[in-house]
């Protein structure tokens, strides 16, 4: 994936922009880390690669091709989105991930579940997948409730994974999990992991650091720790310590 000179605005006003010549390449298989203070351009970011809105200028390359030249439907197939507020179906376990897939045989459901860090509390409950949700997921933790998402993004097996916030209330050790086990048993999904705390991104492959809609940092943690102000900055004020 290709994101080259990409500019973009909800109005026809260039001062409007609220993402500016943004450069970057992504490889197939790679988890890369979105960070940035709110407001910084990260989930419009993401919102124009299955053409939620088209690129202001610039263009975006999936598989080499632009995005533009895709039919949306086509394009979307692609992609698997979790976004920042769950949504979850009044039904049972079962049918809220198999909406991701409605041909999903049941091994293929307990696998993505599995990946998702969601199998074991589902396991766990009364009626395991025919356990039925109650409105907005009412019986089921914050964190519970995002790994349930997460596993109906997965069973879609999409060639891009988007996480737009959506470990926030899962625990530290949990979420590095997750990625774990994405990158083993998801061979070549590329993963975009945009987060709010450090510690969600230290670990990615690489890091895209936004600020005010334009990328101002790209490489691992150790690269941005030494050459990144605004991670710097970011990681002062989350981690209390002082850049060395």
């Amino acid at each position: 994936m290709d994101f080259e000179n990409v500019t973009f605005s909800y109005t026809e006003k260039e001062q409007d922009a609220v993402l500016k010549n943004v450069n970057f390449s992504i490889y197939p298989g790679e988890t890369v880390g979105i960070i940035g203070s709110t407001g910084s351009g990260k989930s419009t970011l993401v919102n124009l690669i299955p053409r939620f809105y088209d690129v202001t200028d610039g263009r975006i390359k999936v598989d080499g091709v632009n995005v533009q030249q895709f039919n949306p439907h086509d394009l979307r197939e692609k992609i698997a989105i979790v976004p920042q507020k769950n949504i979850l179906f009044t039904g049972s376990v079962l049918e809220n991930i198999r909406w991701g897939n409605d041909q999903a045989e049941m091994s293929e459901i307990e696998l993505a579940a599995k990946l998702a860090e969601a199998h074991d509390f589902i396991q766990s409950t009364p009626n395991k997948y025919q356990t039925r949700i109650g409105q907005s997921g009412v019986n089921f933790s914050g964190g519970q409730k995002q790994r349930i998402s997460i596993a109906r993004a997965l069973v879609r097996n999409p060639e891009i994974l988007i996480l737009d916030d959506s470990t926030s209330a899962v625990d530290v050790a949990t979420e590095m999990r997750i990625k774990g086990a994405l990158k083993k048993y998801a061979k070549g999904l590329t993963c975009l992991l945009i987060a709010q705390r450090i510690t969600s991104v230290m670990d990615t492959d690489k890091i895209i650091v936004m600020d005010q809609g334009e990328l101002v940092g790209l490489g691992t943690h150790v690269d941005l720790l030494k050459n990144c102000r605004v991670y710097q900055e970011i990681y002062q004020s989350q981690m209390g310590k002082e850049v060395l």
